[in-house]
C-alpha cells in the first residue's frame, strides 16, 4: 500500500530462514560471520539488478526516510564546491522537505517547482531552476498520495545537461514499475513493496560526488554506519525479487480495480473529486476528496467498516495544517480519501468498498444540514451592500466554513459576492478549490475586518453559476 504493505509471504519465508542462517556479524571472518555476509552480498546482487544499478552502488538503510535524508546531505556535502542551491518540486515527501529547510537554515538556497492540477511537474519548468551552483536536484519518481507518476526521464536528462545530480525517491514505484532511467541517487523502502519494515535503500552511482555526513564508518561502502540487519535485508531482497516477478500481472490487475475506483466513486456519491494524474499514475493508488466531509470522522467510519485507508486531508492532522502536497495542486484538502490496493486485493474487496462508501458519506453529511434551510442571524451583517452576503465563520475549523459557502451561496443573485470569514489556514486553500469544482468564481482574499470580522481573513467568492 502507499503507507506500508502487509508482508509478503516470500518475506516472510526468506526472513524466517535467515534468522537462523544470517545471524552472524557479516563484518568478521570466522564461519557463521563469512555465512552472514554471503547472503548479504546475494540480497545486494538481487536490489541491484532490480533498480538497475551495480551492487557496489548499493547500501542498506534503516528506513526509507533515513536513504533519502543521508542521499540528500551527502550529496549535498559531496558537490558543496559547486554551490549550495537544492531544487525540489513541491510535493516531495516530508523527509525531502525537512532536509530542505535544514539545508536553508543552515545557509543554503532552496528553489521549488510547482505542480499543475494533476501533481505533476512541468520539466522544462523545473530545468528553468538549475543553476551553475545547484548542488542537487530531487524529484519523485510517483507521488505518495495521489500516485501521480513524474516526469524523471525528461527531468534527469535536463539535470544532466546541467551538470546537476538527480536524487529519486522512489519509494512507491522501486518493485511495482521499472525504476526511471537517469538518477543519480535512488532511495526506496523495502515495507512499501512487503519486505520487514527497517530497510531503505541507498543507490549512489559511481562517480557521484557523496560525502557522508556522518562519522567514518566502514560498513555499507562508508555511507550507513552501524550493524545491519541481515536477516531483514535477505527477506527485503526477497520479496523484491517476487513481487517484481509478479509485476506485469498484478499491475494490470489492480490498475482495471482502481480505474473502477475512479469511475464509480463519482457516480455513487455526490460532490466528490477524484485527483491525481488519471493515465500517467500508479497502478494501486487512488484519492478522492468529498466536500463538505471531516476527514478524520469518514477515516473512522471506514475503519469501522473493516477499510484501513489514509487521508491528506487537514482534518487528520494534529496540527490542523493542510497536506502540501493537495494544497500544491490546488485540490480539496478536506474530506480527503487515499485508497491503496495491496497485491492481492480481491475484486469482492473494492465492490464492498464501492457498496459502503455512499452510505458512510452520507451519514458523515447528515447532522451537517446541508438539505436544511439556510440558517439566519448572526452571520448575516447589518447595512451590506445589496448583492453581498458576509459568512461569519471565525472559529470553525475544516471543512464548515465550505459548508457554510455552500449552503448559503444561493441567497445572493448571479454576480453577486460572498465573503467567508474565517481564521483556519486551510480555508485559504479549500475555498478556491470549492470554487473550481462548482464553477464559482475566487475573487481573492481581503483582512476580515474589512467585512466586520475581528480576526482572520475574508475569502471573497462571485457567484456565476445557479
Amino acid at each position: 500500500m502507499a503507507s506500508t504493505a502487509p508482508l509478503h509471504p516470500v518475506a516472510r519465508q526468506a526472513l524466517t530462514a535467515a534468522l537462523d542462517e544470517g545471524w552472524a556479524d557479516p563484518a568478521r571472518l570466522y564461519r557463521s560471520g563469512r555465512q552472514a555476509r554471503m547472503l548479504l552480498d546475494a540480497a545486494r546482487e538481487t536490489v541491484a539488478a532490480v533498480l538497475g544499478a551495480r551492487a557496489d552502488e548499493i547500501s542498506f538503510t534503516a528506513s526509507g526516510t533515513q536513504a533519502v535524508q543521508l542521499g540528500m546531505l551527502g550529496a549535498l556535502a559531496g558537490n558543496r564546491r559547486r554551490g549550495g542551491h537544492l531544487v525540489h518540486s513541491a510535493v516531495e515527501h516530508s523527509s525531502v522537505l525537512h532536509v530542505a529547510e535544514r539545508h536553508e537554515a543552515g545557509g543554503g538556497e532552496v528553489s521549488v517547482a510547482p505542480v499543475d492540477r494533476a501533481g505533476r511537474v512541468d520539466p522544462l519548468a523545473f530545468g528553468a531552476l538549475l543553476r551553475a551552483d545547484t548542488a542537487l536536484a530531487a524529484l519523485q519518481s510517483a507521488n505518495h498520495e495521489v500516485g501521480t507518476v513524474q516526469p524523471v526521464g525528461e527531468v534527469a536528462a535536463l539535470c544532466a545537461e546541467a551538470g546537476v545530480p538527480l536524487l529519486v525517491d522512489a519509494a512507491q514505484s522501486a518493485g511495482r514499475v521499472d525504476v526511471p532511467a537517469g538518477w543519480s541517487l535512488l532511495t526506496a523502502s523495502a515495507h512499501k513493496w512487503g519486505g520487514p519494515a527497517g530497510v531503505g535503500i541507498l543507490a549512489v552511482r559511481k562517480g557521484v560526488r557523496y560525502s557522508s555526513p556522518l562519522p567514518a564508518d566502514e560498513r555499507e561502502g562508508g555511507r550507513v554506519p552501524g550493524y545491519v540487519n541481515v536477516p531483514a535485508i535477505v527477506a527485503a531482497a526477497a520479496s523484491l525479487r517476487a513481487v517484481r516477478a509478479e509485476a506485469e500481472r498484478e499491475n494490470a490487475r489492480l490498475h482495471a480495480l482502481v480505474e473502477r475506483i475512479r469511475a464509480r466513486v463519482p457516480q455513487l456519491v455526490p460532490e466528490v473529486e477524484v485527483v491525481g494524474d488519471p493515465v500517467r499514475r500508479l497502478p494501486h493508488i487512488v484519492t478522492f476528496s468529498c466536500l463538505y466531509v471531516d476527514g478524520e470522522v469518514l477515516l473512522t467510519e471506514l475503519d469501522r467498516a473493516g477499510f484501513a485507508v489514509s487521508s491528506g486531508s487537514s482534518c487528520t492532522s494534529s496540527t490542523l495544517t493542510p497536506s502540501h502536497v493537495l494544497a500544491a495542486m490546488g485540490v480539496l484538502t478536506e474530506g480527503n480519501v487515499r485508497v491503496s490496493l495491496p497485491y492481492g486485493t480481491a475484486e469482492a474487496d473494492v465492490e464492498r468498498f464501492l457498496t459502503v462508501l455512499p452510505e458512510l458519506v452520507a451519514g458523515v453529511r447528515a447532522p451537517l444540514g446541508l438539505d436544511l434551510p439556510a440558517p439566519q442571524g448572526a452571520s448575516e451583517q447589518q447595512g451590506a451592500p445589496e448583492g453581498l452576503l458576509v459568512i461569519d465563520a471565525l472559529g470553525k475549523r475544516c471543512p464548515l466554513p465550505v459548508i457554510e459557502l455552500a449552503k448559503r451561496i444561493g441567497e445572493v443573485p448571479v454576480g453577486g459576492t460572498v465573503a467567508v470569514l474565517s481564521d483556519d489556514e486551510a480555508a485559504r486553500l479549500d475555498v478556491p478549490a470549492w470554487c473550481e469544482m462548482r464553477g464559482q468564481e475566487y475573487a481573492g482574499e481581503a483582512p476580515a475586518t474589512d467585512y466586520g470580522g475581528d480576526r482572520g481573513s475574508a475569502y471573497l467568492v462571485v457567484r456565476r453559476t445557479t
